[in-house]
């Protein structure tokens, strides 16, 4: 059986850390982020790793487990990897949710960081 392509072991090697650290101890996070990284949480966007790990480490609940239920890896021209991650997650006595989150990996100093991170729940309000 062949191996999979590098970019599909750098994300998914990115993707379990990635929640492993969420799941654990948020503020272990910090080394994945840089001064030039954005998040959009929810639609709503912080740049640089200082506003990134105070909208992380502000979050509301104690504990949170994810369950991923599908990812796909892509390289970009520029050399990056960009994975997209699909599961559900269960924050404090809430009730299970979908979710939605996507990466863009870059290689600095031979550490993959993220530069681009994209977090939705899986909500629909159908009636707006």
């Amino acid at each position: 059986m062949a191996s999979k392509p590098v970019w599909e072991q750098i994300g998914a090697g990115f993707v379990q850390h990635y929640y492993q650290q969420f799941d654990s101890d948020r503020t272990k996070l910090a080394d994945l982020y840089t001064d030039a990284s954005c998040l959009t949480w929810e639609g709503v966007g912080f740049q640089g790793h200082k506003a990134i790990m105070e909208k992380i480490t502000s979050l509301p609940f104690q504990s949170i487990q994810h369950s991923i239920t599908a990812q796909d890896h892509q390289p970009t021209p520029d050399s990056c990897v960009m994975s997209m991650v699909m599961g559900q997650l269960k924050a404090d006595a809430d009730q299970v949710m979908g979710f939605q989150q996507t990466f863009l990996l870059k290689n600095v100093d031979n550490k993959w960081i993220c530069t681009n991170d994209m977090f939705r729940l899986a909500l629909h309000n159908f009636g707006a």
